[in-house]
């Protein structure tokens, strides 16, 4: 039965949708010729392919067992199998699926009666020869219009039944499913691609971070490595914002419950916070799963005129959010992270002019790191959900306020309703990860909500008490969510400003050791993380390892460039090598560092 949101009317009309929802259908039928007792659970089309959920009680299958289900499929698509549907009475489905043992399905049908979703007081079925699933379909004519070789199992993986920890673990059988069996191998070439570019994988090689069971999932710390990576964007994120007016504060990381029953955290997010802590008798505090309402009580500390807004305060700040286990993937979705976070109050005269300052902000940062591949999202609220605030009036207000800044800045954008936060509208930048898959990595929020709730107010030219509105935004997103799209865009191949080691000196022999100490002291100095290969390595391996390791400038140091003073220059991203005095490379390579060059790409010239 499909429940999934990305199953949208338009999408079930699709040729493609229904040859993943027909062979959703035929992994099942054929899992059950080996394993007749397994009970089914939901079997859905979903982006790239299908899967469908078992529950083997004593006799679980496994990754080897998969060829043998996959040839079972394409035997049943040879027979070119009709796809017929049937409805029952709500009670003979349910005696239907009670004498199967269908205990899952049966839960979900009494569950569609419930909330009146059973056509008619009936429940619809799919028959595929011998085998019958409880579902609404659609599907397709018969087996034989699958494409040859337009799909292939995947994987294997562990499911809580309808996504919730306390029920049973159920088994995912996974499938990949194209229109066309070149579709299905450009996609796995793709796919072999990407995992070479996996930030876990190049997180490992390059230590940049590691994650450790007796830490705990979710929480990656943080090697020397990924740390100076961690500190660079920092650092450009402190210059940028104290040019832009910013003021940086430091807050804590845990307070009181009565701080976000104010905020409203606790009754819109208590799922994604970790449990309270009762500290004594009378007092519970939480880890803060962001730092706005801290922010909220620096700009409420004193009385504030109209003449100081608009006040931005800002702070990478540490918080901490209990994803779900299944959902936590590397550095992407984390439980503890640190976040480029800022407030700005501001008048309403203000709002426009700020928001758009940050927008522009956003568009930089992500021009310069070459961060192309994304899109904008404005996020509206959804008047039938009970998880935004109750108010229309300044819905439509602030709305019209953010789609008017984005239509003057002449952004392209999509909306989408029920993606605000539960405080007012927002902007996300949604970006794309190797495969294709969409990601919120930055957002902006305007916020008509915690002015009221935190008693936030400004005194105006007339001398009368107003309320401020409230800009949250966090350009760079989390470290975390941050790097680890960098760590893929480029393959972990990072721009001399952000490398973890920005020059690797190699000498062709021990002759000139003295030499490359020499000039380490002086790139040290210059506050240039340098290091010299003093492993007994080949000269080759040396230049392999370093390439390897993803080094942007490698300087090879022999007897002439110790008897000129210079330095052979080979770049990462360029096979082309040149020499240069060391006086000219030092300057070079400062030129490079302060400015923030991307010289990880090839159209890059040193800048000699």
């Amino acid at each position: 039965m499909n429940n999934s949101s990305v199953a949208t009317a338009e999408k079930k009309e699709t040729a493609l949708y229904r040859m993943r929802h027909s062979l959703s259908h035929l992994l099942a039928a054929a899992v059950l010729e080996i394993r007749p007792d397994a009970k089914l659970a939901f079997g859905l089309p979903v982006e790239n392919g299908f899967y469908y959920d078992f529950d083997f009680g004593d006799t679980p299958i496994g990754e080897a067992d998969l060829t043998d289900i996959e040839n079972r499929m394409n035997a049943l698509i040879k027979k070119r199998i009709p796809f017929v549907r049937s409805e029952m009475p709500l009670d003979e489905a349910l005696a239907h699926l009670e004498k199967g043992g269908e205990v899952y399905k049966m839960e979900y049908a009494r569950e569609l009666e419930e909330k009146g979703f059973a056509e008619n007081g009936n429940i619809s079925f799919y028959t595929m020869g011998d085998f019958i699933d409880m579902c609404e379909g659609p599907h397709l004519e018969h087996t034989g219009e699958v494409p040859k070789k337009s799909f292939k199992l995947d994987r294997i993986s562990g499911s809580y039944w309808r996504g919730d920890e306390t029920r049973p673990m159920l088994t995912r059988i996974y499938g990949l499913a194209f229109e066309s069996g070149a579709e299905l191998k450009e996609y796995l070439e793709m796919r072999k691609r990407a995992m070479e570019r996996d930030h876990r994988k190049l997180g490992d090689e390059l230590d940049l971070f590691i994650q450790d069971p007796e830490v705990g999932v979710g929480l990656p710390l943080w090697m020397p490595n990924g740390t100076i990576i961690r500190d660079e964007l920092e650092k450009w994120a402190r210059e940028t914002e104290f040019l832009g007016g910013y003021q940086r504060v430091s807050t804590p990381s845990v307070t009181r419950k009565e701080l976000y029953i104010r905020s409203g955290h606790v009754p819109y997010y208590e799922d994604s916070m970790y449990p309270s802590m009762p500290v004594d008798e009378h007092d519970d505090y939480y880890l803060r799963p962001m730092c706005c309402p801290h922010h909220h009580k620096i700009y409420a500390s004193r009385l504030r005129s109209y003449r100081e807004l608009p006040v931005r305060l800002c702070e990478y700040g540490d918080v901490f959010r209990y994803e779900k286990h299944g959902s936590l993937s590397g550095l992407l979705r984390v439980r503890a992270m640190c976040m480029n976070d800022a407030h700005i109050y501001c008048t309403p005269e203000q709002v426009e002019e700020e928001f758009r300052a940050v927008i522009d902000m956003y568009l930089m940062y992500y021009g310069h790191l070459r961060m192309g591949n994304f899109r904008v999202r404005l996020s509206l609220h959804d008047k039938s959900s009970d998880k935004f605030v109750d108010n229309y009036e300044e819905w439509e207000r602030t709305e019209a306020i953010v789609r008017n800044v984005l239509d003057n800045l002449g952004v392209t954008y999509e909306e989408e309703s029920g993606e605000a936060a539960f405080y007012g509208p927002k902007v996300d930048i949604q970006v794309k990860n190797l495969m294709g898959r969409e990601e919120t990595v930055s957002t902006c929020q305007l916020d008509f909500v915690m002015p009221e709730r935190f008693d936030l107010t400004y005194v105006d030219a007339q001398g009368e008490k107003q309320r401020p509105f409230i800009l949250h935004r966090a350009p760079l997103s989390t470290h975390e969510r941050m790097i680890s799209f960098l760590i893929e865009l480029y393959g972990g191949a990072f721009p001399t400003w952000m490398a973890p080691e920005q020059v690797r000196l190699v000498p062709v022999n021990d002759e000139v050791m003295p030499y490359a100490q020499e000039l380490e002291e002086k790139l040290r100095n210059a506050f240039v993380r340098a290091e010299i290969d003093t492993s007994s390595e080949s000269f080759n391996k040396k230049i392999r390892n370093a390439i390897t390791r993803k080094i942007p400038n490698i300087w090879i140091l022999g007897k002439q460039e110790q008897e000129s003073g210079s330095v052979t220059w080979r770049r990462y991203a360029v096979k082309e090598q040149q020499s240069v005095s060391f006086d000219r490379a030092l300057e070079a390579l400062e030129t490079l560092r302060d400015k923030r060059m991307m010289d990880n790409f090839a159209d890059v010239d040193l800048p000699l």
